[in-house]
């Protein structure tokens, strides 16, 4: 951190131990460190879900912050160690009583960074309306720190550029769309505030299916009957997100970029 900036680095999904491999590689090899980092990890643990175990794991390559989706479920351990994983927060658009908690605000150094993680509603199942639960966590963070960043993990473009539209009037530092795998070009700051991209992108195996392996994939479209879907593992990485540089008195976002780096290895 210097005069009152830091920068932020948010890691798209991270699909299984590919995944896991590239980003402690990546962050290992960076010659300068970002000063906060989140990463979407509800694919991290074979593609589905995340163990209590690759929760750990991730901690320990200097992850600051997890967020998360609606596979976030997919290992039933969640259950068990949710309320105590003080790093991770779920989609805060699931009923009044479900497990872990919709947003955190976490202290480092001498500034502290608010995260709220929600689902889309588009072509995503059934959720409840997240207008008005944004609107009221957005006011309580402000309470104790500018810096709010939203990971909105949906399918439909338009809804995700219609949130980052309407919540860059309440001075969000920053909005990032999670869900396809797939890396927009569309970086840009809203309202000279706040910065977006529809999607950060996926972290994991590149020669698969957005993280997962070709033949089951494509035997899936082909014949339209279920197949157990692997994590792809070819030895060669991605590692996609963004980095954005905010000012901490005001949580503005003054610059963003993308991270599209290719990784090679013996997985």
């Amino acid at each position: 951190m210097s005069d009152n900036k830091i920068k932020l680095m948010f890691l798209g999904d991270i699909v299984g131990k590919a995944g896991r491999n590239a980003v402690k590689n990546y962050l290992a090899e960076l010659e300068e460190k970002p000063d906060f980092i989140i990463a979407n990890v509800e694919n991290a643990s074979h593609g589905f879900g995340l163990t209590q175990k690759n929760y750990n794991e991730l901690l320990s390559y200097g992850i600051d912050a997890f967020t998360s989706g609606n596979h976030i479920w997919d290992k039933r351990e969640i259950f068990n160690y949710i309320a105590e994983a003080d790093r991770l927060v779920r989609p805060i658009n699931y009923p009044k009583g479900t497990h872990g908690v919709g947003y955190r605000v976490i202290e480092k150094e001498n500034y502290k960074v608010g995260i709220i993680n929600v689902l889309g509603r588009t072509f995503m199942g059934l959720i409840d309306p997240y207008w008005e639960l944004l609107t009221s966590a957005i006011e309580e963070i402000k309470k104790e720190t500018q810096i709010i960043v939203i990971d909105i993990h949906a399918e439909a473009t338009a809804e995700k550029i219609c949130m980052a539209k309407y919540f860059a009037k309440m001075r969000v530092t920053a909005i990032f769309g999670t869900h396809t795998h797939v890396q927009t070009a569309d970086e840009r700051i809203y309202e000279d505030h706040c910065g977006y991209i529809t999607d950060a992108g996926f972290c994991g195996d590149i020669n698969g299916v957005i993280g997962m392996e070709y033949e089951a994939s494509v035997n899936r479209l082909i014949t339209s009957i279920p197949e157990r879907l692997d994590v792809a593992s070819s030895g060669e990485s991605q590692v996609n997100g963004v980095v954005v540089t905010i000012d901490c008195l005001t949580g503005k976002t003054e610059a963003i970029g993308r991270i599209n780096k290719i990784i090679s290895e013996e997985i």
